[in-house]
């Protein structure tokens, strides 16, 4: 009766190729989860490693533009536009001596007057802003006429240039109203875009809109006005935006601690 059955046996039972299949699985299988193991255990570091790299890049550019949001006076960087730098050009006709722009942004103003031949300064408190100010120089050819500096601007004097570009806010024009008639000689030209000094009158208007500059002559104020501001008015005005400037921070700081 055995070998009757035995066959039996053997179809019931699993082929010989079977299990040598199974067994060649057995073994492929382990090595393939190790490798998509390896794979996700890679783009998990190299995921976080390029937010954060991200994270930093992002915060080395904005971090010129929002700290001085932290200060007194907040001066955005808006460029200016072609009519603009037109208006300033035209301002500067017939004059001669070094200019400064205040508050410089990209050069624009700078180099134009660099152009027409102007020993020309700009003061930007963006470290940015003087560094593609500095390329545009140079690629425009006016790199020995054009100079920038990072700097804060009430740090800084202005009583070795005859003609002084602003592109200030209303909220600051009265306290450089002051520095200016404490600083600047009497044969300097004042020359703001878009928005004038609160108690000046200008001797131009160029210009319209968002596009218009205004001529400040300091011999004819002064001989309107009959003297100059006092020094020590001047260095008040500037000694208390100084210190709101430092309120300010104080604030911000102590709300970053809490």
């Amino acid at each position: 009766m055995l070998p009757l059955y035995f066959p039996l046996a053997l179809n019931l039972g699993t082929p010989p190729g079977t299990l040598k299949e199974g067994s060649q699985l057995g073994d492929v299988l382990p090595t393939s989860l190790e490798a998509n193991g390896l794979k996700k255990s890679s783009w998990g570091l190299l995921f976080p490693g390029i937010v954060g790299g991200a994270l930093v890049a992002v915060y080395a550019v904005a971090t010129p533009f929002i700290t001085p949001a932290l200060r007194a006076v907040c001066v955005p960087f808006v460029p200016a536009t072609a009519k603009q730098v037109e208006n300033v050009l035209k301002a500067l006709r017939s004059r001669r001596g070094p200019l400064v722009d205040v508050g410089s942004g990209d050069g624009r103003i700078v180099i134009a007057a660099a152009k027409e031949g102007f020993v020309a300064a700009g003061y930007e408190l963006n470290p940015w802003l003087v560094w593609y100010s500095r390329y545009r120089a140079w690629r425009e050819g006016v790199q020995d006429l054009a100079t920038f500096y990072i700097s804060d601007l009430w740090k800084v004097t202005f009583s070795q240039y005859s003609n002084v570009v602003v592109f200030g806010v209303p909220q600051m024009m009265l306290h450089l109203e002051k520095k200016f008639e404490l600083e600047l000689e009497g044969d300097a030209r004042v020359i703001a875009c878009r928005f004038p000094f609160p108690n000046w009158t200008p001797d131009q208007v160029t210009g319209e809109g968002i596009d218009t500059v205004w001529v400040y002559d300091l011999m004819v104020f002064y001989s309107r006005n009959g003297q100059r501001c006092t020094p020590s008015a001047a260095i008040d005005g500037i000694s208390d935006l100084m210190k709101q400037g430092a309120q300010r921070r104080h604030v911000a700081q102590w709300s970053g601690w809490q």
